[in-house]
């Protein structure tokens, strides 16, 4: 986190005196990253209600996703430059409150305009605690326990993808999309209280000598990391965006909807391992992780219409994928020390930039050659990532 190197050597020593691992505070961290995710994506599974109820094309309801991303891709430098000095964790429930107001209007308004307002508040909300989610959980333990810590404060991710987005669009469903962001404005209060309770405040960073945002990217590592994240994310991306259009090549034997199950579920389990080996293998898992990513794209570009490789593919793919963020926030969090809040800041722009290219460049190929050629673009971008995880500099 963005801490003077005073309370970051402070916080640690506290947590020593501890006998237990904080699950309660790590936990709301986990539910946080749930409502981020659910927020952000929820408009693609009611696409069809939402386009009804707002009396416009379903074009236009994507464009709420869109305007999510840019606002998070936008907010999180300037956001988390302007408010190093705040106290930790008046800053996350200012971003949770973020997610409160945003949902509630979506939930209300009549008019597409503020719509699209209210999903660019949530945009900013998810830019600022996507910054400040890995640095929080690792200033709660001690250094030999932060990547498990890291790892548990990002299982919302994978929960949000595997359980949440198909439980949110039943939902919609069943008792309209209105209903559906009313339960997360109740969601977002329920976890203002819990994180409000169950996490420590934590002091920020002095605003006198406290590093640059060019200083935090010339430290040793951080361009490495940054740069296996933007290739490894923007090869997810062109999958993952169109991982429809994918699997429909096996002619419907793996319906779409067992597909993102089977991605969620082994997303889980990649989560679990990471979380469990971190703190001792960061380097290997991180080149297992790129090797098995490699595996599952090869699958797709060779077998692409049968669906028992099609099927091995997804979950090779997300059992790589699963625990990645973790890997890349806590090798950031090591390498950028007091700065940890700028460095994830320059993880949440990147990342955005990869959602935003994987689906204008998996668009074009998907239009112009075939679904298939999605992963043989995906390739290429993952030996490069793999090649730029070979040095032992950014994952120690």
């Amino acid at each position: 986190m963005s801490t003077s190197q005073c309370a970051v050597v402070d916080a640690p020593a506290d947590t020593d005196t501890s006998p237990r691992f904080p699950f309660a505070g790590l936990l709301a961290l986990a539910c946080a990253g749930f409502v981020t995710i659910l927020t952000e994506v929820l408009p693609a599974g009611l696409l069809p209600q939402m386009a009804a109820g707002l009396g416009i094309r379903p074009a236009w309801v994507g464009q709420l996703v869109t305007v999510y991303a840019l606002g998070s891709l936008l907010a999180a430098i300037p956001l988390v430059v302007a408010t190093r000095a705040w106290p930790r964790r008046r800053l996350l429930l200012l971003a949770i409150a973020g997610f409160l107001v945003a949902n509630t209007l979506t939930a209300l308004s009549p008019l597409y305009w503020l719509t699209l307002c209210a999903r660019l508040v949530a945009g900013v909300s998810a830019g600022l605690l996507w910054a400040l989610l890995a640095g929080f959980a690792s200033r709660l333990v001690p250094p030999a326990q932060q990547g498990r810590a890291i790892a548990v404060a990002m299982v919302g991710t994978p929960l949000a993808l595997s359980l949440g987005i198909p439980a949110g669009t039943q939902l919609g469903e069943l008792l309209g999309w209105r209903w559906t962001f009313g339960l997360m404005t109740l969601l977002s209060l329920g976890l203002l209280v819990w994180a409000r309770l169950a996490l420590p405040e934590l002091p920020g960073e002095r605003s006198q000598g406290a590093p640059r945002l060019r200083a935090v990217i010339a430290l040793p590592g951080i361009g490495q990391v940054l740069t296996v994240m933007l290739l490894y994310v923007l090869a997810h991306n062109l999958l993952y965006t169109y991982i429809a259009p994918l699997v429909a090549l096996s002619d419907g034997a793996l319906p779409i909807a067992r597909a993102l199950l089977l991605f969620g579920v082994t997303s889980m389990l990649g989560i679990w391992a990471i979380g469990a080996l971190i703190d001792r293998w960061m380097r290997p898992l991180a080149l297992i992780s790129v090797a098995l990513f490699v595996l599952a794209a090869v699958l797709f570009a060779v077998w692409p219409g049968t669906p028992a490789v099609a099927a091995a593919a997804i979950g090779i793919w997300g059992l790589a994928f699963g625990g990645v963020a973790t890997l890349f926030q806590t090798a950031l969090a090591r390498r950028a020390g007091a700065s940890a809040d700028l460095a994830q800041s320059l993880l949440v722009t990147g990342w955005n930039l990869a959602i935003a290219g994987g689906g204008l460049l998996g668009g074009l190929l998907l239009d112009r050659v075939g679904a298939q050629s999605l992963a043989f673009a995906a390739l290429p971008l993952l030996l490069l990532a793999g090649a730029a995880s070979l040095p032992r500099q950014g994952w120690r």
